[in-house]
């Protein structure tokens, strides 16, 4: 019986793995993943290593985990999305073999691939990702290489959190070998920041192919929030909006959401990072919907505010023209030089000046108790990507622009400024001398919001049993 089992559970996977066709086809190539070590390698002082794993799983409930999401670092530069893996980078060829990258994935096992899904194993990453020296994760425990030896060890923070486990293959195991190879006993900061700036200084210009992943995430990122904007009403739950995003993510092809929803009616939209999703009505109140899709492992990250009758009144008009208008100036300096703070600076010098003309504050130190946060972030990879934040804007970088005001009850303004929170967020790729607002298909004007949520949307005629 268990001889047969065994049989099945092989072919099983065999039959699963050769059936396997109708897969997407455009995800970033092997040659991208290639230069993108190379260009690491590049980066990295004489005489150096550097090892990058995997994120760990993570549990979601008892003994279920949440989706594997990859270690964005381990994607950008192998194209491998499980978990249990290490990457080696050598600045200098090693051995006799004269290696310069080694990759320890997860064992092809026929049973574990029946219950919890394919793996690519050694010989899948050397056809499907372009390494030439691959082993099981197992093997580097035994793996001649001393990492004593080097000037620099190059690694990012090592996580401390997982739980003890005795298998050889697990990441666990591979941090551990990692730590007793090396000799850390504790992490160096020299080789934590070595690490960040190197994928800092890398991922903040986007490739060719990373702006084709981009503008398609972005894409139909828009296409989901003008979908709302047609199918919104004050019967409508703040998670019936959240869903026409995810429908409309997985209709094109994104793997999911780049960050968890906001989704945020009246007061509820004045909670920056509100993540409920859960009012049953949205009544006649602004709608504040910061959502964006992840798309083969790249985010976008799109905020409208939009009213859910239709029609802005005229305190909400007041203040999402403020809101626009600050936008609107930050795009005027939004080109290759512009040192990254002046974005914010604008931005908040914009709204201080609105808020007073409009009697909500006084002082234009008062600006951030309605304006807490900064204008922009990176964005790519991660929704809030890696970049160096100090230096200037350069041409392909990606940023978003996301200015708002946030007016909570019981504020120290006038009554009917309560309860109104306005974002616009647009993400805009630099270039030498001007932009491109990658975001452009879902309007910011309130004139054309509100001629937009005058059409029908296809979600209005979907009809669900009552229960």
């Amino acid at each position: 019986m268990k001889q047969f089992f065994v049989l099945f559970a092989f072919l099983f996977t065999f039959s699963q793995i050769h059936s396997q066709e109708n897969l997407p086809t455009d995800y970033l190539s092997k040659e991208f993943h290639q230069e993108r070590r190379e260009a690491f390698r590049n980066l990295m002082p004489a005489n150096s290593a550097a090892v990058v794993f995997s994120y760990p799983e993570r549990v979601f409930s008892k003994d279920i985990n949440y989706n594997y999401h990859a270690n964005p670092d381990m994607y950008y530069l192998t194209g491998y999305k499980e978990p249990d893996a290490v990457l080696l980078l050598f600045k200098d060829p090693q051995g006799a073999e004269k290696y310069t990258e080694v990759l320890f994935v997860r064992e092809r096992n026929a049973n574990r691939e029946m219950w919890t899904g394919r793996r690519l194993g050694i010989e899948g990453a050397k056809s499907k990702l372009g390494f030439k020296t691959v082993y099981n994760g197992k093997d580097f425990k035994d793996f001649v290489v001393d990492f004593k030896k080097f000037d620099t060890l190059i690694y990012d923070k090592i996580p401390t959190d997982l739980e003890i486990n005795n298998s050889s293959d697990n990441l666990y195991s591979l941090l551990q070998t990692f730590k007793n190879k090396a000799g850390i006993i504790k992490e160096n900061e020299t080789s934590l920041n070595l690490f960040t700036n190197i994928t800092s200084s890398l991922r903040e210009i986007k490739t060719p192919e990373e702006l084709v992943m981009m503008r398609k995430t972005v894409k139909l990122s828009c296409i989901a929030h003008n979908e709302v904007m047609k199918a919104i009403g004050p019967d409508m739950s703040e998670n019936e909006a959240d869903g026409i995003h995810a429908y409309v993510h997985r209709h094109y092809g994104a793997e999911g959401e780049g960050y968890p929803p906001i989704v945020g009616a009246g007061a509820n939209g004045c909670i920056l990072h509100y993540g409920e999703n859960n009012a049953t009505k949205i009544d006649n109140q602004l709608l504040l919907m910061d959502v964006g899709s992840e798309y083969h492992g790249y985010s976008a990250d799109v905020t409208r505010t939009i009213p859910a009758n239709g029609k802005f009144t005229e305190e909400q008009k007041a203040i999402y023209q403020l809101v626009y208008d600050a936008q609107e100036e930050v795009f005027k300096i939004c080109k290759e030089g512009t040192p990254f703070q002046d974005v914010n600076n604008k931005a908040r010098e914009v709204i201080a000046a609105g808020l007073i003309k409009l009697g909500i504050i006084t002082d234009v130190r008062d600006v951030r108790t309605y304006y807490p946060h900064s204008c922009s972030h990176f964005l790519g990879l991660d929704v809030h990507d890696k970049g160096n934040y100090m230096g200037p804007l350069k041409e392909n970088m990606i940023i978003t622009v996301e200015p708002g005001i946030y007016i909570p009850a019981n504020s120290k303004c006038d009554k009917k400024w309560w309860n109104i929170g306005v974002r616009i967020e647009d993400d805009i790729l630099i270039k030498k001398d001007s932009y491109e607002n990658l975001s452009i298909d879902s309007p910011r004007k309130w004139q054309e919001i509100e001629a937009l949520a005058k059409q029908k949307s296809t979600f209005n005629d979907m009809k669900f049993p009552k229960i």
